[in-house]
Parts: C-alpha cells; structure tokens; sequence
C-alpha cells in the first residue's frame, strides 16, 4: 500500500490512501467532533463539575483528551515501525493525568476546544498516512503486559477511544 496523501485544511483524500486509515481517521475525528460539540454548550458550572471516581473536572477533561493525542499517535507510530512501546506503565499514566490536572486546572473553554481541534486534525492525518502494513505491524506494549498489539488496535483502544471514553462520563456526571 503506497503512502496517504491528505490535506488537513480541505479534508481530502486521494487515491492511495489507505481506506482502513482513512476510516480510522475518520472515527477519530467523529469523537473529537462530539466531545467539541458537548463542551461547547456547557455553563461554566458544567465546566467546573468534577466527574465522579475522577475527581478532575470536565474543563480539565476535555483539554486531557486534546494533550494526549500527540503521544497516542506517536506511540502508534513506534508500532507501525515495528518497534516496541516500553516503559509505558499505569502508574505513569496516573502521574501524567494528575500533574496534567493540576498545571491546567483552571482550562478555559477556547483554550481546550482550540487545542483539541487542532490536536485532532493532527492525529487524523497522521493516521491517514499510515499505510495497511504499518497498521498490521505488531510489538510488545509495556501498558498491556507486554503484549504485542498492532498499530491499529493501539489506535483504537488510545487515540480514537479516548474522546469517546472521556465524553461517556461527562455526560454521565452532568446528566446529558
């Protein structure tokens, strides 16, 4: 499968784009969408409300999602080159959620959609310029018990997850 050629500022695809990359874009792109779309019609009360068994606030959520696309993608791409993802524990994901809490505790609403939406289109194209090959690629991943993944399946489960993950319990919180 030849390489993706993708324009983030048109959204378009040509022909030797890989259509399971382009898909798996697309999903990403679907979430970042909704959890846009949600957080942009929240009161600051709603954007304040800390989300149960959490503890960090929507606001603060939403702007963790838009963070953590970089380091999702980058990871991905550690796999599709067929190298392992190692040193990647839960302990240091908690760790990087709560400093991350804590430093942007006070996330206005422009800051994380702006961040988000940039974040998103990013990791979009980075993924449409993955070719089938690259996202069957497997390697151990230190965050599963070194199992070894696929790119693909790491692209699902971390980035194209995470907004939807994290939208489920804002809207449980404030009840949407």
């Amino acid at each position: 499968m030849t390489q993706a050629v993708y324009s983030p500022a048109t959204s378009t695809l040509t022909a030797s784009t890989s259509r399971r990359a382009n898909a798996l874009a697309e999903r990403l792109e679907q979430g970042a969408r909704a959890l846009a779309a949600v957080a942009s019609t929240l009161s600051p009360a709603q954007w304040q409300t800390r989300i149960p068994r959490d503890g960090r606030k929507v606001g603060v959520l939403v702007h963790h999602v838009a963070t953590m696309y970089p380091l999702e993608i980058q990871l991905a791409q550690k796999l599709a080159q067929g190298d392992a993802i190692a040193g990647v524990t839960w302990d240091a994901v908690h760790a990087i959620n709560a400093k991350h809490a804590a430093d942007y505790d006070a996330v206005t609403v422009d800051e994380a959609l702006d961040l988000l939406r940039r974040n998103s289109a990013d990791a979009a194209a980075a993924i449409r310029a993955l070719s089938d090959d690259e996202l069957d690629r497997a390697a151990a991943v230190s965050l599963n018990s070194d199992a070894p993944l696929t790119c693909q399946f790491f692209i699902e489960d971390h980035a194209m997850r995470h907004s939807y993950h994290h939208l489920a319990r804002i809207r449980a919180a404030l009840g949407l």
